[in-house]
């Protein structure tokens, strides 16, 4: 029976408030949750490289669990000790006394929210946050994925703060340090010179971040495109639990949030309104996205050899099937519609490799609802939001996901 409440999700959102690299000039300012975003991002490029690191179906769908709730684990450790410096924080984990009294006041604040996730979630996290210099290959990919979203980072401000004596340091750091992941499929790729297809797509990725949602809308905070996708596959990864899914389908609900926007990098965020406003523009834009995505992301990826990642994207971006939010199988190697009750009954089995296109919407829907609700209760109450506000709350009111899930109840929490 599923007890997820407002608390968690806000918990969730609350990395759009967290600013990045706060004592250094910036052109613009970094938000926890885009970098979590493109840590994972590329996390998954390298799980998807390095699948031969796990001999079996099971022990692969395993990895890729192990790569999600470790970067789950490590961002909601992160947002309760936001105001500890990096360089302080690693000092402290140095000292296994002192780690464990931080570990410990940790946990202590995230157990009310997170004992809604069960008590086989609540274990690993407690011993993932215990234990957390276990050399495992997942910890490893998401130890490399996290230098390197970092290092992207810090590509932005590092021309800007020409006299900071530190910034020889971090770069040597970075390098030094991703030095040591070459032995995993892709690391190379990404830190070595030029510009190769698969450092082109991370970095496109990662352009995500510069783009606000509800551009013509103030807000507080702004939300960017690639921080949403993160609150999405967060809550969708939440909901796949809550409901039961089996490992596949909780991998594949995740990793589909996390690019459900992806073709927004190329046509930017056009908000639900335009795509309503004129009969059958949302079909255009759609075969618009369809047709740039094709060109400059999946082309990129196939010329480069990278077969695999390219397919796999086109099944959590729904192509060749009605969007990117239909509940879908693969049958014969070939994705397949079906219905969310035949999800439920006959499809709910890693062999079918089924992912939940109505959950992902919920929580995309779930994500808007969060960032117009927060900037009302911030002080900002234009009309846009509110009709947001109002047109979430009537089209999921009725929604109830299964064991307990229900969007209406969850929604009622937000008074």
């Amino acid at each position: 029976m599923s007890m997820i409440r407002k608390n968690l999700l806000q918990l969730v959102f609350s990395g759009s408030f967290m600013k990045r690299w706060n004592d250094k000039l910036r052109p613009m300012e970094f938000f926890e949750v885009d970098k979590q975003a493109h840590k994972m991002i590329t996390a998954w490029v390298l799980y998807s490289l390095n699948l031969d690191r796990a001999r079996t179906a099971s022990e692969q769908d395993a990895l890729a669990l192990e790569v999600i709730e470790g970067g789950i684990f490590e961002y909601l450790y992160r947002l309760v000790i936001t105001d500890i410096k990096p360089p302080i924080f690693y000092q402290i984990r140095a000292n296994p006394s002192h780690y464990t009294q931080l570990t410990d006041w940790v946990l202590e604040q995230l157990e009310p929210r997170l004992q809604a996730l069960g008590g086989p979630f609540w274990e690993r996290f407690t011993n993932a946050c215990r234990h957390p210099d276990a050399d495992s290959p997942g910890r490893r990919i998401l130890e490399a994925a996290h230098l390197y979203a970092s290092q992207w980072e810090f590509s932005l401000i590092q021309g800007v703060n020409p006299w900071d004596e530190e910034l020889e340091e971090i770069e040597l750091n970075f390098k030094r340090s991703l030095a040591g992941y070459q032995d995993l499929h892709g690391v190379k790729e990404l830190i070595g010179e030029g510009m190769t297809p698969l450092k082109s797509f991370v970095h496109q990725c990662g352009q995500l971040r510069f783009q606000k949602r509800w551009s013509q809308t103030p807000r507080i905070p702004e939300t960017s495109v690639l921080g949403h996708m993160f609150v999405v596959a967060c809550f969708a990864y939440f909901f796949s639990l809550a409901v039961q899914a089996c490992p596949r389908q909780r991998a594949n609900n995740y990793f589909a949030g996390l690019f459900h926007d992806l073709p927004e990098l190329l046509t930017r965020d056009i908000i639900s309104p335009v795509k309503r406003s004129v009969r059958k523009i949302g079909d255009l834009i759609k075969e618009y996205e369809e047709q740039e995505v094709e060109r400059r992301v999946f082309n990129l990826l196939e010329q480069g050899g990278y077969y695999g990642i390219s397919n796999r994207l086109k099944y959590f971006l729904g192509l060749g099937l009605s969007s990117e939010f239909a509940v879908s199988v693969i049958q014969d190697r070939v994705p397949l519609e079906i219905t969310r009750r035949a999800l439920q009954e006959q499809f709910n089995r890693d062999e079918d490799d089924p992912k939940d296109g109505e959950l992902l919407k919920v929580c995309d829907s779930l994500a808007a609802f969060i960032e117009a609700y927060t900037a009302m209760r911030n002080g900002i109450k234009s009309e846009q939001l509110q009709q947001a506000v109002f047109r979430i709350r009537q089209d999921f009111n009725q929604v109830d996901l299964g064991n307990g899930l229900h969007i209406g109840s969850l929604l009622a929490d937000f008074d």
